[in-house]
Order: C-alpha cells, then sequence, then structure tokens
C-alpha cells in the first residue's frame, strides 16, 4: 500500500488504498480488544476508548499516512461502527429522514427519504465486508445465511426489518434491503398533520377499531401498511388481551396486555420450522381478545378468517394488493392454494361475513402515502362479494413541485357500520361526513 501519496477520502469516490487503510487499522484494533467484553461495557465510554486507540494505532511508525484532519475524524468515527455496529451502515440508520436502506452490491447503497429513492457515497470494501455485516445482522436474532439458505429475514435492535439474499441467488453479490421504523412510532395526529387523510376520516376510523369491526388494510409495497396498522391498534382499549402474530416482529403496540409472536425457520436439518398458520392457530387457545396478524401470506389466512368468524372480532391484518377488490381476491386465492377444497362460492360468503371494512392505501408519484379509499363490506349478490365506497380521495394533477394535487370526498352512503357505533355508544362529530374538500 503507498505511503507517500496523500489519500483523498473525502473525494467521491473514495481511493481503494483507503479501505485497505481501513481494514487495517480494524484488523490491529481487534488484536488490542477482547471482544467478549465488548457488550458489557457502556456503548459510549466503550466508543470513546475505540477512538481513542485508533488514533494511537494511527500514530505507530508502521501504520503513519499523510491525512489531513477531516480524513482522519472520518477514519477515526468509522472503525468504532465496524466494531460496535453494522460498519457503513451505521450513519445511515442514525438518520431519521432514512425510511429505507438498499444494498444493491457492495459499491452501491441507496437510501429512500421522504418517498425518493438517492443513491448515497457510502460503500462497503468489498462482498467479504458486505457478508460479515450480513452475518453479524441475522446472527443477532439467531438466523443464518449461508449457500443452502441463501435468503433470510431478520431485525435490528430498533425493530427495522432486514432482508438478505447472497449468491448463488444474487448474481452480482449479497444483496442487503432495511425497512426502517420511527424509533417513537407514529400517531393518528402525525398521519394528519403529513396529510394521510383528514381529521373527519380518522374520527370514524377510531369508532371502527373501538366497537370491534374486523380490518384489513390493503396496500401495495411502501405504502404504510405496518405504521397504518400500529396507528390504529392504539384505540383497542387496554384491558383486552391482545394477540400479535408476525413474520419479522415489527409492531409497536403500546398496550401492556399484549402477546407478540414471531414465526421461526426452520434449522439446518429442515427441521423446527413454526409458521404464521401454526401461531394463528395456536393463538385461538391463549383467550385473545383481538388478534394481529402483521401480514397474512398464505395459509394462514383461512385461519386468521376462522378466527373472525368464531368470536375474536375486532380482529386487524394487512395484505399486499393495490385495490380492496384486488384485496379480497387474493385473500380468496391465498385459501384456495392452502388446498382446503372449499367452494368458491361458499368461501366469498366467508369472507364476506369474518371482514366488515377494507382500507386502501397508497404511495403516490410525489412520495406521499394516503388512505385512498375506506369500503365497507356490505354482503354477497350472487357470487360476488358487495362493497360501498364511503371515502376516498381523489388525485386531480400535479403542481409544479411535482406533488399531487386532490382532495378527500365523502361518497353521501351512510355506513350500515353506524349502528353498531351507536351499539357501543361511540358518537361521530356533526361535520365528520362534510368539510373534506377543504383538506
Amino acid at each position: 500500500m503507498p505511503t507517500a501519496a496523500k489519500l483523498k477520502v473525502m473525494d467521491s469516490p473514495v481511493p481503494e488504498e483507503y479501505y485497505e487503510l481501513k481494514t487495517r487499522i480494524h484488523d490491529r484494533l481487534l488484536d488490542q480488544v477482547d471482544i467478549s467484553k465488548l457488550e458489557t461495557m457502556d456503548h459510549d465510554l466503550l466508543r470513546g476508548q475505540l477512538r481513542t486507540l485508533v488514533d494511537k494505532i494511527l500514530r505507530e511508525p508502521g501504520q503513519r499516512v499523510p491525512l489531513n484532519l477531516q480524513e482522519k475524524e472520518k477514519l477515526i468515527s468509522e472503525i468504532p461502527d465496524e466494531v460496535l455496529g453494522y460498519g457503513p451502515l451505521e450513519p445511515l440508520l442514525q438518520d431519521p429522514t432514512i425510511s429505507d436502506i438498499l444494498v444493491n452490491s457492495y459499491r452501491q447503497i441507496y437510501v429512500e427519504r421522504f418517498g425518493k429513492i438517492e443513491k448515497t457515497d457510502a460503500r462497503f470494501k468489498d462482498n467479504d465486508h458486505l457478508m460479515k455485516i450480513i452475518d453479524k445482522i441475522v446472527s443477532s436474532v439467531g438466523r443464518r445465511v449461508d449457500e443452502s439458505s441463501p435468503m433470510v429475514d431478520a431485525r435490528l435492535p430498533d425493530g427495522s426489518r432486514v432482508n438478505a439474499i447472497i449468491p448463488p441467488l444474487a448474481l452480482d453479490g449479497p444483496m442487503l434491503s432495511v425497512r426502517r421504523f420511527a424509533v417513537v412510532p407514529l400517531e393518528m395526529d402525525d398521519l394528519i398533520g403529513h396529510e394521510a387523510l383528514p381529521p373527519q376520516m380518522a374520527e370514524v376510523l377510531k369508532g371502527i377499531v373501538r366497537c370491534r369491526l374486523n380490518v384489513l388494510i390493503s396496500g401495495g409495497t411502501g405504502s404504510g401498511k405496518t405504521t397504518f396498522l400500529n396507528v390504529l391498534s392504539r384505540y383497542i382499549p387496554a384491558n383486552e388481551r391482545i394477540v400479535t402474530i408476525e413474520d419479522s416482529a415489527e409492531l409497536q403496540l403500546k398496550q401492556e396486555h399484549v402477546v407478540r409472536l414471531e414465526t421461526r425457520p426452520p434449522n439446518t436439518e429442515g427441521k423446527g420450522e413454526v409458521t404464521q398458520r401454526d401461531l394463528v392457530i395456536n393463538s385461538l387457545r391463549m383467550r385473545p381478545d383481538r388478534i394481529i396478524v402483521g401480514e397474512v401470506r398464505g395459509k394462514e389466512s383461512f385461519d386468521m378468517l376462522q378466527a373472525m368468524n368464531t368470536g375474536h372480532d375486532g380482529s386487524l391484518t394487512t395484505i399486499h394488493a393495490n385495490s380492496p377488490r384486488d384485496g379480497l381476491m387474493r385473500l380468496e386465492t391465498m385459501v384456495a392454494m392452502a388446498n382446503f377444497e372449499i367452494p368458491s362460492d361458499f368461501l366469498r360468503r366467508y369472507i364476506s361475513s369474518a371482514l366488515d371494512v377494507v382500507l386502501q392505501l397508497g404511495r403516490l408519484s410525489d412520495g406521499k402515502r394516503k388512505l385512498l379509499s375506506v369500503q365497507e363490506i356490505t354482503g354477497m349478490e350472487g357470487n360476488v362479494i358487495t362493497m360501498q365506497e364511503i371515502f376516498s380521495f381523489k388525485q386531480q394533477g400535479l403542481a409544479k413541485d411535482g406533488s399531487v394535487k386532490g382532495r378527500f370526498q365523502f361518497h353521501g352512503i351512510r355506513p350500515r357500520f353506524l349502528d353498531r357505533f351507536n351499539e357501543w355508544g361511540i358518537t361521530l362529530p356533526k361535520d365528520v361526513f362534510t368539510g373534506l374538500d377543504e383538506f
């Protein structure tokens, strides 16, 4: 490695010599610290000691490289991230404006801010470096990733969801995506402030949850389904027993009486797998008042419908779909794919009896997420599930800055669930079905 030439680490792209230097110092640092004791020490104190130690290593005769103050500070701050955190991902994980981190290869890291994707200057040294970080993430939650199991879902300590896929499935090297969640979960007032829905619709949704209607939240990837599910869960009374079932734990419920269940993948011998269906079936024996399934995506859909139809009303779940009608069709397809051999007419009647309300979320072209439609399931006509749209968002064009123009509207149909509201003593403001044009 050249030592005479000055490293321009602040330029973009960063030269390979910088990563070679950082690797050398990192290896030298690991020779001088006891890794087994790191977890027991105060994090802030340990970071300060590591910075001091890195500075000392840089002063050693064999490590002297001409670095200006900025370059040296960059190096001293990044190496503790390698030891204590997740390397180049660490500063991105500390940025509250970033909602997604997308690692396409060791050279390319993209992030999503405010609904827009942008490329960063951050990168890993090579594929081996990226694999070390992936191993560090997945091993912390008892998962593994290797050639025999090249795909994995995991989560970070803050609840952020991680998906990794490695060769031979990923042709260009390991790939990593991180779906981040707010440290402080959003509340309904935050969604109203972000113009995801108007206050009038929020009042109706509060009543829907409190009077124990079964709700299906539909939307595409990144439309905010989990966030919206979190927000709606705030209106479940504190005296009710809630059981949550997820593939990868993401929900952040604030109630105390919550039982959180998470699936388990098979071990190296292909045994020990626990599916969402297993957890839904088991949850029925746990005396739940409400069952919340993070996302229905397979055989558990039928057991979820059974729970909704057998006294566990007020349940909430999400599904990937582009419209409320597509959501119902996908639910029907998932049950059919589970080989239960249920006639389609009977299955549709079962779905229409189980579900009360479908909420459709979407992410618009300007990156903003909105509640696009609130639809009530009213029953069956022939072999078709009937729905009536209560509220919707109508897009009316784009502003000069690219933001979406539109308005929320009430369709003039009195929801049938208002009778349920009256039974539960839930009263709505007089203007709940008016004034949406001004929002």
